[in-house]
């Protein structure tokens, strides 16, 4: 979902280094950029320099262009140290994807909390919850088509499209834990709704957050109930976890995952409340006037103004029952199960 007002942020680098270069964006932190193979067509990812070599924040995308970026950036960028270490934020593919890889090649350790890398595991061998069949039945009771319904288990695991093999250790990590890296010290932020476990590192000294993906410039991260959680409120807990981003200095420099680095995180957080308030207010208003309950395949269109492929039908269908059940638990409309087991929304008066 797009949220607009982003011209209110300070952005001090005006370009994304081109493909298989870096740009110094603080002292000791290099930015560099990789593909990806859907609509969000990039991510971002930071090396820390070290005597000893470097400490990367998440991976990339593991496919081959990702791979062939990556080859460059050993030979041109890393100045003939290795990386000593690799933190993910977070079990998703953009991020996880080259974890393994990357440590099998340099010996390094994966860094990473505990409830990340296990759902990674969990989805990569489908199980306890995130099998393809799980969010099939899921969006199945919530309104989704046959036709959609047969695309998305046509595209068989596509997690392991983007992570084609996962490291079987870690370094954990947790809540206000602390990561070396150089001359640098990171402290953990754990954030919640985005992912199970999701973790930001602020580095206080250089003055930088590396949000991953909790706090992005211009869209406010995907959001979604997902099988294992169905009755869950992630909407709820990512709203909460980035009320923790404001107690930071105001001049901290934000490292997101996606768009450009900025300042303003008092702004921006203000800006993804809003934006979501905006949103739930559209649904109660759909819901309140609609004739009969609405499913949440029948809202994904008033979140989501625009055609969407699968992958992101995938997804908006997630973040639009995410919304439902953020406000059917607070109250502010009902949820109504048929004998069939199927669910729609209706007005808080509704029979």
């Amino acid at each position: 979902m797009s949220v607009s007002a982003e011209a209110l942020l300070d952005y001090p680098v005006a370009t994304p280094p081109p493909p298989g270069t870096v740009v110094r964006i603080a002292p000791s932190i290099l930015w560099l950029r990789m593909p990806l193979p859907f609509a969000l067509d990039h991510v971002n990812l930071w090396l820390v320099e070290g005597a000893d070599g470097w400490t990367l924040i998440d991976t990339g995308y593991g496919d081959a262009p990702t791979r062939e970026l990556w080859e460059r950036h050993f030979t041109d960028s890393l100045g003939g140290l290795p990386i000593v270490r690799i933190v993910a934020t977070h079990c998703h593919p953009d991020h996880l994807g080259n974890a393994a890889w990357l440590a099998q090649r340099f010996g390094a350790a994966v860094t990473m909390t505990l409830s990340e890398f296990l759902t990674a595991h969990a989805i990569c061998d489908e199980r306890a919850g995130h099998a393809r069949a799980d969010t099939g039945e899921l969006f199945r009771r919530h309104g989704m088509s046959d036709t959609d319904l047969a695309a998305l288990a046509a595209r068989g695991n596509h997690y392991r499209n983007g992570v084609p093999t996962l490291p079987t250790t870690l370094e954990r990590i947790q809540h206000d834990d602390v990561v070396g890296a150089g001359n640098l010290d990171f402290r953990v932020i754990t954030g919640y709704g985005h992912s199970n476990e999701h973790a930001s590192l602020h580095a206080a000294a250089a003055g930088v957050l590396v949000s991953g993906d909790m706090l992005l410039p211009r869209i406010s991260t995907n959001v979604s109930v997902w099988p294992s959680d169905p009755n869950g409120d992630p909407l709820g807990r990512f709203l909460h976890s980035i009320d923790a981003f404001t107690a930071l200095p105001a001049t901290t420099l934000v490292l997101p995952s996606h768009g450009l680095p900025f300042r303003g995180i008092a702004t921006r957080v203000a800006q993804l409340r809003a934006h979501h308030d905006a949103r739930l207010a559209e649904l109660v208003a759909a819901i309140d006037s609609a004739p009969v309950p609405m499913s949440t395949a029948d809202v994904v269109p008033i979140l989501f103004r625009r055609a969407l492929d699968v992958h992101q039908r995938f997804f908006a269908m997630g973040e639009a029952l995410a919304h439902l059940n953020h406000l059917w638990r607070h109250g502010r409309i009902r949820r109504l199960r048929s004998a069939a087991g199927t669910y729609r929304f209706a007005r808080t008066d509704a029979t």
